[in-house]
């Protein structure tokens, strides 16, 4: 069994930060990524709340940064190397992926969350035949169609901004009366003209080969009405990846966010959490990166002397 100092899972801006100080200080950590580096984070067109972005940047650009500035301190990412179980049970901790098995001195969970469905009937067969989670994957086959992105945050309105310039139309189905996002982020919308629709819940997704409409029902009024769409951008907020945390002992709300005390530590002794997949309320790359240095150093403390 291949021994690290520490085991961080997953390679979004948390993970690739933890790995980065932890890199840097000596220790040798290896990032295990079931996908490619980046995680929701990469998918985001333009990032505008993130410090230094003063004309903005999009979310791979900033993650391919954080890649690179990881490799530089030393810190190997194994991507397309999924973990399939946790063991705490022993002082040794456990790490097992599909690939092999490793223990660590310590593990950073990391883990982020992944795209929330809809559940409403048509779901699953236009799923890829109009319907997305990703506008920076699949937003150039819209070019000049209409399409409506489905969210209540400033991820929708930033997905929306983002389409505003490829398609003919972009409304944004959002289920509370007023969206959350930042004030810039709100003027942007109304600039592009893309038209908010509060208070509105999408019910069913019809077409043939491919996505044709949408039915409407407006929560205040209880009516419905169908139109016409050709794409839907699915925004919602994600799930937490937080099934083998749980299944290892460490707890859990009932939404399924790893629990923490101020420095990202579980209740198990040296296993952290930190991001998207943890009791937080707000969710930004700057607080998963602002959590990863903050359990990254704690780490140092009890592993390495020298911090």
């Amino acid at each position: 069994m291949q021994h690290q100092d520490i085991i961080v899972i997953g390679a979004g801006p948390a993970g690739l930060t933890a790995g980065f100080y932890l890199g840097l200080y000596g220790l040798d950590t290896v990032i295990f990524e079931e996908k490619i580096a980046g995680g929701y984070a990469a998918e985001i067109p333009s990032l505008e709340n993130y410090p230094g972005c003063v004309e903005g940047m999009s979310g791979k650009d900033i993650v391919d940064r954080m890649v690179a500035q990881c490799k530089k301190a030393g810190t190997e990412i194994r991507q397309f190397e999924r973990v399939i179980e946790l063991s705490f049970k022993e002082k040794k901790h456990v790490v097992k992926t599909e690939k092999s098995e490793y223990s660590a001195d310590a593990v950073i969970i990391a883990s982020g969350r992944h795209p929330q469905m809809l559940g409403v009937p048509g779901e699953d067969h236009f799923h890829g035949k109009g319907i997305s989670h990703c506008a920076v994957c699949d937003g150039a086959f819209f070019k000049d169609k209409k399409v409506v992105v489905v969210g209540e945050d400033r991820r929708a309105a930033e997905v929306a901004i983002f389409l505003s310039k490829i398609a003919s139309q972009v409304k944004l189905i959002c289920g509370k009366e007023e969206l959350c996002a930042e004030r810039v982020l709100l003027e942007s919308l109304e600039e592009q003209k893309v038209e908010i629709l509060g208070e509105t819940e999408l019910k069913e997704i019809k077409g043939d080969m491919k996505v044709k409409s949408i039915v409407l029902l407006d929560k205040t009024t209880g009516d419905t009405k169908e139109t016409d769409v050709d794409g839907i951008f699915v925004q919602l907020e994600g799930v937490p990846n937080s099934q083998l945390a749980k299944e290892s002992g460490i707890k859990v709300d009932n939404e399924g966010y790893i629990l923490v005390d101020d420095r990202g530590r579980t209740k198990i002794e040296n296993i952290y959490a930190i991001g998207d997949v943890i009791a937080s309320p707000t969710k930004l790359v700057v607080t998963a990166s602002a959590q990863a240095a903050t359990a990254a150093l704690d780490v140092l403390k009890h592993i390495d002397k020298r911090a």
